[in-house]
């Protein structure tokens, strides 16, 4: 079984469709998954701000919520990945919240998918060769799997109700 770290960019995509929704939910079979615990925070996060710009009504928020939770995401603290994170924003003159998941599949030896386009480019111009073995952008045309989750206000399809 590989393993991989994803960000909330993907996890989002597991409970809420968006572009690429159905590639971020193909990574979850015959996979282990993993994150930082920073992705608790961050999702929570995205939730909120998708309340606030009407993408998705409060009781949509909270579902996604609970599916997140129920999720089978394996979370690392992010003290161990503090320092190797601070290296990596300085390097790639990015946010170390961002680096913190790169940091990890570095440990890891395992690769991190992200749906964050600017990321994966600043990492395969700024970083060694052998590194971009461990980053890799969410292929909107590969990984094909079934729709679930749920569209929230525009399309309202709940996996069901948490």
């Amino acid at each position: 079984m590989s393993i991989v770290v994803i960000d909330a960019s993907i996890a989002i995509k597991w409970v809420v469709e968006e572009d690429g929704s159905a590639q971020a939910l193909a990574l979850r079979g015959h996979r282990k998954v993993i994150a930082p615990d920073l992705l608790v925070s961050e999702c929570a996060n995205v939730l909120w701000k998708k309340v606030v710009r009407r993408e998705l009504e409060p009781d949509e928020a909270r579902i996604a919520a609970k599916l997140l939770a129920r999720a089978e995401i394996e979370l690392f603290g992010t003290r161990a990945l503090f320092e190797p994170a601070i290296d990596l924003a300085l390097q790639l003159e990015h946010p170390a919240y961002d680096c913190v998941y790169f940091a990890l599949a570095i440990e890891q030896r395992c690769r991190f998918i992200t749906a964050d386009e600017g990321f994966v480019r600043k990492i395969q111009s700024k970083c060694a060769a052998e590194m971009h073995e461990y980053i890799q952008l969410l292929n909107k045309t590969q990984l094909a799997a079934p729709k679930t989750g749920f569209r929230g206000k525009k399309g309202r399809t709940h996996e069901e109700e948490a």
